[in-house]
């Protein structure tokens, strides 16, 4: 195999771990490999590699491999949900911006990537100002109480870091790909911060280095800025100082079980509240790495753990 045609399975790979087969545009934009290529490169691999028509199907415009064709007719239907459910994921995003001290809001999870299932929860990560982290929490878990009882709709802000720890610790594909595939809604400025800080990733996806699915960013309005500002004043201080250690504090004792569970990832300080309490990154990595063993594609599924 050509190093191009290697790359191109490993990102098809990648994404068959998540039963989802990938576009032309999306093996060139998440491409694994390790310097970016164009577009007219990664097409013309496809269409003449012997090596690639052997090992990938193409139906209606999606490539898998030639022995999970069925997830093809599951993307489709995954499309159409996530079409339903994008118009959502703008109009909460857009109430989470609107929180006092929320400084960046990014659509995350299967969504980002229209891999989405009818119902499926709208997963958020929120940047916030420095030392106010819990209490950007606590308001967005009002919100989301309030969405679920009047909407039905979960709303999940899983990830909620301060914008002075943007810098991701674990550098993996996983992680990279979390990174990169993410849609920024609000706070674009500081997404663009979040990118620079990170560059490893584009080491995994080089080709990544901007929003695939790119979303304008709305203003908040006037009556909402003023809220938002005057809410910030009154917790800027003392007050808040004391809001900001009781929420962590309870919130501790709360998810002290759940922290000490084998396969937790999760992260309750003062600069983040990580609520991943079953690590995804390492089986998903384990069984991305079981697929390149298959195919004689083998490197260490941890890189950079």
């Amino acid at each position: 195999m050509e190093r191009i045609e290697n790359a191109i399975l490993k990102t098809v790979l990648y994404a068959d771990v998540f039963n989802f087969p990938l576009t032309l545009a999306e093996i060139h934009h998440f491409l694994i490999y390790d310097e970016p290529v164009t577009l007219d490169r990664i097409e013309t691999a496809l269409h003449n590699s012997r090596f690639l028509a052997e090992v990938l199907v193409q139906e209606r415009g999606y490539f898998a491999c030639v022995d999970k064709q069925e997830i093809i007719a599951n993307r489709l239907e995954r499309e159409l949900a996530a079409e339903h459910l994008w118009p959502q994921s703008l109009h909460y995003g857009r109430w989470l911006a609107r929180l006092p001290f929320v400084r960046m809001v990014a659509l995350t999870g299967a969504l980002a990537m229209h891999n989405a299932h009818e119902g499926d929860d709208l997963d958020y990560l929120l940047v916030t100002a420095v030392g106010r982290v819990w209490i950007a929490r606590l308001f967005a878990v009002v919100l989301v109480k309030i969405v679920k009882v009047r909407a039905g709709v979960i709303v999940c802000p899983n990830y909620v870091l301060a914008e002075n720890v943007l810098e991701q610790q674990r550098r993996d594909l996983f992680i990279a790909h979390e990174i990169a595939q993410m849609v920024p809604l609000y706070g674009h400025g500081l997404y663009h911060q979040m990118r620079c800080i990170n560059l490893w990733a584009d080491e995994h996806l080089p080709n990544a280095t901007f929003p695939f699915y790119g979303e304008k960013e709305s203003p908040l309005g006037n009556i909402w800025a003023l809220s938002k500002r005057g809410i910030e004043l009154l917790l800027g201080g003392r007050l808040g100082d004391l809001l900001e250690g009781w929420e962590h504090r309870r919130k501790l004792r709360r998810f002290a079980p759940e922290l000490q569970t084998l396969h937790s990832s999760a992260q309750l300080d003062r600069t983040q509240v990580k609520g991943h309490f079953n690590d995804h990154g390492h089986p998903v990595l384990s069984k991305y790495f079981s697929r390149l063993q298959k195919y004689g594609l083998v490197e260490s599924p941890l890189a950079g753990d």
